[in-house]
């Protein structure tokens, strides 16, 4: 009879039992210097730059880049858009998807690591606080200190150069829907409409409380991508990783003491890597969903592997493949043209040149046709049957045009009304147009027709629309 195993009863929840919710534990993370350091300061730089730049740059006596909602009209550089536009939109979010995904598959969550809006202001923030309360030892010691003057005084300070990154971000950002020149003028006059205020409060607090506070808890709980992005991963992804069959045993040992001597790794178990990384992870236990790809665990291991002696590398970047199998750079390399990358190159490639080419060929008028509803057919003097239309002119153009207006379709067709028509630079114009056929020319009932305009100035710039003439039975 096989011996019976007593089982141990599980305690009821106390005050001593474990919580179904962990207690956030506040990071500290470390300042750190290297090559990838550098590049992700060169990012944010670079970022923000265009960022807080763009809104002031000028473009024929308007912001280069202004998304004006009110009136409906989108401004990048020379290009006028409209909300009939709304295919470049859609084409910009599969470039910017299929870029996410082909940077994803070959090297990782480079995104998230170097160019994501939530790392970029978490840097400034963390870089604002070193600069106030000092690096981690001095800020974990003065949170645990009790109140003072002192304490006060930085904790002040901080807090306001916060705010007034985060109020100029919001800012900037209401800057790309209100020409930002006049957006400061109604700010120093006081005379700020409720969205606009509302807009830039709502951004400016929201950077304040993620990259203030929340931090790491947005890439670890509410971003969806830390949660889907192994989906994109497979063992010739590049990720940062811990090379343990170099590294382990692990252990303290003085600089001058031989690892192999001692039975130990190269890893001296400083805990370095852990206390620079902004998520709190530990990288020797192996990729975690949490790692959002800084390499600053790279940048303070080679640093370590400086002092020691040791050869560069513990920490690094690598795939699971080139870890696994020993196999150098340069096969990692042609490891990265897999089939998936291959289809993700090819998407993104072929999106980005028809997008691209389509704004490079667009005509720079739009033309809606509408017929008068008041009346579909009547027959006027001569016995000639006319139809009324509404033509909704959008001239794109940041120049004035004079259209000239023709239709084709059915024998002895013509417009009634004015056939030349001025319309303002990048605005729109809806012209009623009358159209008559002469009695007899057309069966009963509706025919197609198509009206043809066409610039004065330029024959390359012509729209044809269809539209149906009705003839009375």
């Amino acid at each position: 009879m096989a011996p019976v195993i007593p089982i141990k009863p599980v305690p009821a929840a106390g005050p001593e039992s474990d919580d179904l919710y962990e207690v956030r534990r506040k990071i500290y993370p470390r300042a750190v210097s290297g090559l990838f350091a550098r590049w992700r300061w060169a990012l944010v730089w670079a970022t923000q730059l265009v960022f807080y730049g763009l809104p002031w740059l000028a473009w024929n006596d308007r912001p280069a880049v202004l998304f004006d909602l009110l009136t409906r009209r989108f401004y990048l550089f020379g290009v006028v858009l409209y909300p009939q536009d709304f295919i470049y939109l859609t084409g910009l979010l599969v470039i910017s998807a299929m870029s996410l995904f082909l940077f994803t598959a070959i090297a990782g969550r480079l995104w998230c690591g170097y160019a994501c809006p939530q790392t970029v202001y978490t840097e400034i923030f963390l870089w604002i606080e070193r600069k106030v309360e000092g690096d981690r030892a001095a800020r974990m010691k003065l949170d645990q200190s009790p109140r003072s003057v002192r304490k006060a005084g930085l904790k002040t300070l901080k807090h306001g150069l916060w705010v007034v990154v985060a109020l100029w971000t919001g800012f900037t950002f209401v800057g790309y829907f209100t020409p930002i020149r006049i957006l400061g003028a109604e700010v120093v006059s006081a005379s700020l409409g409720s969205w606009e205020m509302f807009w830039i409060l709502f951004y400016g607090f929201a950077t304040y409380g993620n990259a203030g506070f929340m931090r790491e808890q947005v890439c670890k709980y509410m971003c969806p991508y830390a949660r889907f992005q192994s989906a994109m991963f497979d063992r010739d992804t590049m990720i940062i990783t811990y090379d343990a069959a170099r590294g382990e045993p692990r252990g303290s040992r003085s600089r001058k003491a031989d690892p192999a001597a001692l039975g130990l790794g190269s890893c001296i178990d400083c805990g370095l890597c852990v206390e620079v990384c902004p998520t709190g992870i530990d990288i020797r236990k192996g990729l975690q969903y949490e790692c959002i790809g800084c390499a600053a665990c790279v940048d303070t291991c080679d640093t370590i592997m400086d002092r020691m002696g040791y050869a560069r590398g513990l920490v690094r970047y690598t795939t699971q493949n080139g870890l696994d199998g020993g196999l150098g750079r340069h096969q990692m390399l042609r490891r990265a043209l897999r089939p998936r990358v291959l289809v993700y190159a090819a998407i993104l490639l072929a999106v980005s040149v028809a997008l691209l080419g389509h704004l490079a060929l667009r005509t720079p008028l739009k033309v809606d046709v509408m017929r008068d509803r008041g009346a579909l057919g009547r027959e006027v003097e001569d016995g000639m049957i006319e139809n009324v239309y509404r033509l909704q002119l959008i001239n794109g153009a940041e120049m004035p045009r004079r259209l000239r207006l023709r239709i084709e379709g059915i024998p002895g067709i013509a417009i009634a009304s004015e056939p030349e028509v001025e319309v303002p630079s990048a605005q729109p114009r809806l012209v009623a147009v009358r159209v008559r056929v002469p009695a007899g020319a057309a069966a009963p009932g509706s025919s197609r027709v198509e009206f043809v305009v066409e610039a004065t100035d330029d024959p390359a710039v012509v729209v044809r629309e269809h539209a149906t003439f009705y003839v009375p039975r």
